[in-house]
């Protein structure tokens, strides 16, 4: 096993440690474990995953509270089924892993201030929205009614406020990164900003997994679940993919049935042909000038 492969194996290893916890593991025994220092691990396992061991382990629990929130369980005891202590601990880090206070996504995004804005793309109308914290919905559909209306659906009761005029960065970094990573613009990339969007542990990873096939690439549900060790989970990787709210920055058109055929997609699957067509003629362009 070469050095590269030791240290996925690791990293690995210290993943399933975390999944499987009540509690938080320290640091440094997760790196003895591991057998790298306390700092490389928090480095690579932050490079890998998204985040530390312990951000981690915290996504986990915020996975299941947002699970029993969304199924209408009262706040208190969904903090506590998801294995927290208390309340004052959910709310320290709602913020960032709900968008949100618990009881505010109970209810539909109550007091929460949704910037949005549209733009025409070779796929249809895209939606790209923000919360203060960053990034929370990029949607493709054949309309800006039927866009706005998807996102008041998922935030009924949020503030929601279209922006096409103005200062807004993040929306116009996300729409400038989306064409550069498509072909669709030339140019530098622009930075990707900061993400908002709720989800479990489980969902980060495989989130994670996707943005890593290269475009113009395809995986079959199957093979991604081998990828990540985990074989007999394609059809928990389907429902991380169809949960997926970050069209495009979360590349989940890159998957594929066991037999090659497409099979859906939340946002079409004629955009979704269109688009692997375009990234298979994008790919192979860019070999022939690297040839050249």
């Amino acid at each position: 096993m070469n050095a590269r492969n030791a240290t996925d194996a690791a990293l690995e290893k210290v993943r399933q440690l975390v999944e499987r916890a009540d509690e938080p593991p320290t640091l440094p025994a997760l790196a003895e474990s591991a057998g790298l220092s306390p700092s490389y691990l928090q480095r690579a396992f932050r490079r890998r995953y998204g985040m530390s061991p312990a951000e981690y382990h915290r996504a986990r629990r915020f996975g299941q509270l947002r699970t029993a929130l969304r199924n209408g369980a009262a706040v208190t005891d969904a903090v506590y089924d998801a294995g927290f202590g208390s309340g004052s601990r959910v709310y320290e880090h709602s913020d960032r892993l709900l968008g949100m206070t618990p009881a505010s996504y109970r209810a539909g995004g109550a007091g929460a201030d949704i910037r949005y804005t549209t733009t025409g793309t070779p796929l249809g109308r895209l939606l790209v929205a923000t919360t203060s914290r960053g990034i929370c919905s990029v949607t493709l559909g054949d309309s800006d009614e039927a866009l706005v209306q998807r996102l008041a659906d998922e935030f009924p009761l949020a503030a929601r406020q279209r922006v096409d005029a103005g200062r807004e960065e993040w929306l116009d970094a996300v729409i400038a990164r989306i064409a550069h990573d498509l072909g669709w613009s030339e140019g530098e990339a622009p930075d990707l900003p900061p993400l908002d969007v709720a989800a479990t542990a489980f969902q980060w990873r495989v989130w994670d997994a996707l943005t890593r096939i290269p475009s113009g690439v395809t995986r079959s549900y199957g093979e991604l679940a081998a990828e990540l060790g985990m074989p007999k989970a394609a059809r928990a990787i389907g429902r991380a993919c169809g949960s997926n709210r970050l069209a495009l920055i979360v590349p989940c058109h890159r998957i594929v049935r066991e037999d090659g055929s497409l099979g859906g997609w939340r946002w079409g699957v004629e955009r979704k042909r269109e688009l692997l067509a375009g990234e298979r003629h994008e790919a192979s362009g860019r070999a022939k000038r690297s040839v050249a």
